[in-house]
């Protein structure tokens, strides 16, 4: 079983190289994003620093949902997403192997390119750790749960419009704990309750949302 799960992570991740536009356009929207709010407000350290929880998450959030679509959409056209129904493993499983390989591909990256954040917004080093926590914490929440959004639209031609009215109200938890915690870090006041908020969103997540997604796949390909 760990052997399939490791074996569609690599596939996953040999089709995305194939297609890098799919792991490079997210990436250069994040960055486009952040880079306009220096040059739009003005240089200010402090001012940038004051709003650069919202511009972070804001930001990650979007760029998620720009790569969520193809999640399940080229497995739904070509018949594998079929295919793995009928394997013995779970579907649940396999769908948070490709899960897995999304955030590889759209939440890592992020985390990569975190110290240019600090440098773009003026983050000192206690906001800039925070930045980096929520991220390694929240990106993954992001994905699982914009998983269940994409099962369930995955047969629709113009799903894209109904994925971001199902999604967004599930993100908005995280970005609220996640922005709170990076505002408490840039006034240097404790963060770890919303932390630890975060990270029970994501064993939640990693618990539930298989379960769920197994259950949207086989409702929309029945």
């Amino acid at each position: 079983m760990l052997r399939a799960v490791m074996h569609l992570i690599h596939r996953e991740l040999l089709m995305a190289l194939r297609q890098r536009s799919d792991i490079l356009n997210p990436l250069w929207f994040f960055l486009i994003v952040i880079t306009l709010f220096p040059l739009g407000i003005g240089p200010e350290p402090k001012l940038l620093a004051r709003i650069a929880p919202g511009i972070i998450w804001v930001a990650a959030l979007l760029a998620a949902m720009l790569s969520l679509e193809r999640l399940f959409r080229d497995d739904f056209g070509d018949g594998a997403l079929e295919q793995m129904m009928l394997m013995p493993h779970p579907l649940g499983l396999l769908a948070l192997a490709k899960v897995i390989a999304h955030w590889l591909l759209t939440g890592l990256p992020l985390l990569l390119i975190s110290p240019l954040l600090a440098i773009l917004l003026s983050l000192d080093m206690n906001t800039y750790l925070a930045v980096v926590a929520t991220l390694a914490l929240g990106t993954p929440v992001l994905s699982l749960l914009g998983a269940v959004g994409v099962a369930l639209t995955v047969g629709l031609r113009k799903g894209g419009v109904l994925l971001s009215l199902l999604i967004l109200p599930l993100y908005i938890p995280v970005l609220i704990f996640a922005t709170s915690a990076i505002d408490a870090a840039g006034m240097s006041l404790p963060y770890g309750g919303q932390l630890a908020i975060l990270a029970a969103m994501l064993v939640g997540a990693l618990t539930l949302t298989p379960l769920a997604v197994s259950a949207a796949l086989r409702v929309s390909l029945n």
